[in-house]
């Protein structure tokens, strides 16, 4: 339950001040729920840029819902009805936002192992000594065949860093064999962290993804094309920052990274010296773009599609290199079989 309150917190943050999304308020004079309905749907139909890719019958859906909305019921009713209709559009960044509730929908992430286990984590694989540097929680490990590997683990994207801490993680790790970057359970947050952490490992600007716009009201009218780029950083008297280069990295990931994390995983992911270990990504690709209702609720759904340079859709998760979950029988005797698993592959 913990896990999907700290979501719930990361999700309202994210409208009021998360730089990637943008909201697009303009209220309505009519405000009855036959209105609201109408607004809904037409926006959607119009702006939601994952209805054919996910073979989504809008003009059934709205045959359905339509006929339970009538102008004399009352706000809980109206909300129940609009939950259940954006609820079959399967994204994690559809949410309707009332002064009393907020839907949503995370089949992106129940139903599937948990793979990750902070407690366990710490108690078995960091000790007492492992360094906090910003967000970002470090340890070194030497294995048995005297290789030395960095780990770092980065619970979200909404916790921001300076370059001086990523320099010092980085820095830190200079003389190690390879690199684990734990991401599992990163919900994602601010998309300016995905490029500040991808242009460590790049050596020369580099295609990463492409993001493309719903544009017109057609279900296939994309338009305003952007490529995202990594780069090396260089600090403000044109010093370049410290880089991983040339070393194995292993990311591990489950079906709780979403968002911004997803994003990260899929552009680390066309690296050659990268592997993806664990359970695939939950998936959110989209930029989420926010509207209000006629009644003044507010709304929030995806207007872009991501994609890979090889035009993969990144929407619905990135898929991993190397499949391992974790057996909850052995999460009881204290083992992590996904960073075993890593582990392992070093040796």
């Amino acid at each position: 339950m913990k896990k999907y309150v700290n979501f719930y917190i990361i999700i309202l943050v994210s409208i009021g001040f998360i730089s990637c999304e943008k909201l697009l308020v303009k209220p309505d004079p009519k405000n009855t729920p036959t209105e609201c309905f109408e607004s809904l749907w037409n926006r959607v139909n119009e702006k939601y840029p994952f209805l054919e890719y996910k073979n989504i019958n809008w003009d059934s859906i709205k045959t359905v819902y339509e006929p339970a909305i009538h102008d004399n019921m009352n706000e809980v009713q109206l909300f129940k009805v609009l939950d259940s209709m954006l609820y079959t559009l399967k994204d994690g960044h559809v949410n309707l936002y009332a002064p009393f509730n907020l839907s949503r929908n995370w089949e992106w992430q129940l139903g599937y192992p948990e793979n990750f286990n902070f407690s366990l984590l710490e108690r078995e694989y960091l000790g007492t000594n492992y360094y906090i540097t910003g967000p970002f929680i470090n340890q070194l490990y030497s294995l048995n065949n005297n290789k030395k590997i960095g780990y770092m683990y980065y619970g979200s994207f909404s916790g921001s860093f300076s370059d001086y801490h990523l320099s010092f993680v980085l820095n830190r790790f200079k003389e190690t064999d390879g690199l684990i970057i734990d991401v599992r359970n990163n919900g994602g947050g601010i998309t300016n962290n995905i490029y500040k952490l991808v242009n460590r490992f790049v050596n020369e600007k580099s295609l990463i993804g492409k993001s493309i716009e719903k544009t017109g009201k057609d279900h296939n009218a994309f338009g305003n094309e952007f490529s995202y780029y990594a780069e090396p950083s260089y600090d403000s008297e044109g010093n370049k920052l410290p880089q991983y280069l040339n070393k194995p990295i292993i990311i591990l990931t489950n079906r709780s990274c979403y968002s911004a994390c997803n994003s990260f995983a899929g552009f680390m992911s066309i690296l050659p010296n990268v592997t993806l270990l664990g359970d695939q990504t939950g998936g959110g690709g989209g930029l989420p773009t926010s509207y209000q209702l006629p009644n003044g609720w507010v709304y929030r759904m995806s207007t872009t599609i991501t994609t890979l340079p090889n035009g993969f859709n990144i929407e619905k998760g990135v898929p991993v290199d190397i499949h391992q979950d974790m057996d909850p029988a052995n999460v009881a005797l204290g083992q992590d079989e996904i960073l075993e698993k890593a582990f392992s592959l070093f040796q």
